[in-house]
């Protein structure tokens, strides 16, 4: 472990807050973790040459960005 690569440690605490948002019940939660894991996979997998996991982790982040943007823009009832 005294050699470990930093960016080793990006895809460690990338795979932690992925993990992590799989346990949210609340899915806005759950979205905007996934979407902090997945952006760190992007950039672990861009500093280790491993574009299929930065490509996928991006697919990833823009799925769990437009599922953010609907829940933000849904309307809530009126309150009378």
């Amino acid at each position: 472990m005294d050699n470990i690569n930093p960016w080793e440690w990006v895809g460690y605490l990338a795979s932690v807050v992925v993990a992590i948002s799989l346990m949210m019940a609340n899915i806005k939660k759950l979205r905007w973790w996934n979407l902090i894991g997945a952006g760190l996979f992007v950039a672990y997998g861009l500093a280790i040459d491993a574009l299929p996991v930065a490509l996928v982790n991006f697919f990833i982040v823009l799925i769990d960005a437009y599922y953010l943007i609907k829940l933000y823009r849904k309307p809530t009832p009126p309150t009378d």
